[in-house]
Formats: structure tokens, C-alpha cells, sequence
């Protein structure tokens, strides 16, 4: 079946959200051209990295995020966003569990060049 003939059924968040529990795995709901929307639970500390070659886009759907940079930090709450610029180095963290939407190109590695424990497998969908 191609795209012209699926059917067209929207992206419920919520429910999406619902079908997984564990906290810094992002899972894919949809691609637009080369970009992948994603929807994550956080909670803690992430580690600090960096994106050499994409921006990336955060938008809280519920609770509240912080997102620490070097010089200072911003803090999000549900229904905002905020796009990190490529190269900047930054650390998400949540008090309490977050949800989220990212948005990002296919094949961007959640802790950048980092790696470590926290490095979430890529394009798992849901």
C-alpha cells in the first residue's frame, strides 16, 4: 500500500505514549522527508553532549523540562519548545517524568559522540 492509499489516521500522542514505559528510549511515530518525530519519557539527568551536525528540536507535552547548557540553562513547560542549535552542548533533565516530542534527522544518535549507557537504540518505531 503506498502513501495515497493508507489510511489517514492521526497521531495520537497520548496513546502513543501509553504503549511503553521505559524513560530515555525514544520511539518513532512518523518521518517527514529525512526527519524523524519521536516521542520519549525522561526523568534525572541525561549527560552532556552535543549534535555536530543537526539542530534539535524539543516540545514537552507534559511536565517540565530543563534543558542545562555551559552558560546558563532553559526551562520548558507543556506545550512549549525549543530548538538546540548543531554544536551546542547541553544536558536534558527532569525532576520528575517529562514527555516529549524530538525532532530530528533519521539516524541521529540520542547522546551524540558520547555514547555510553544512555545511547538509545535508533528507529524503533511505535
Amino acid at each position: 500500500m503506498d502513501n495515497a492509499t493508507k489510511p489517514r489516521t492521526p497521531i495520537n500522542f497520548a496513546k502513543k505514549l501509553a504503549l511503553f514505559s521505559d524513560q530515555w528510549q525514544p520511539r518513532v511515530i512518523a518521518e517527514l522527508n529525512d526527519y524523524q518525530f519521536k516521542i520519549v519519557r525522561i526523568e534525572g539527568d541525561f549527560i552532556w553532549h552535543d549534535h555536530e551536525d543537526t539542530d534539535e528540536a524539543f516540545i514537552v507535552i507534559e511536565g517540565t523540562l530543563r534543558i542545562d547548557f555551559r552558560d546558563g540553562s532553559v526551562t520548558l513547560g507543556p506545550g512549549e519548545m525549543y530548538v538546540v542549535p548543531k554544536g551546542v552542548e547541553h544536558k536534558p533533565y527532569a525532576e520528575r517524568e517529562v514527555k516529549m516530542l524530538l525532532i530530528e534527522p533519521r539516524g541521529t544518535i540520542n547522546t551524540g559522540h558520547e555514547g555510553g549507557e544512555r545511547t538509545a537504540e535508533n528507529d524503533r518505531w511505535i
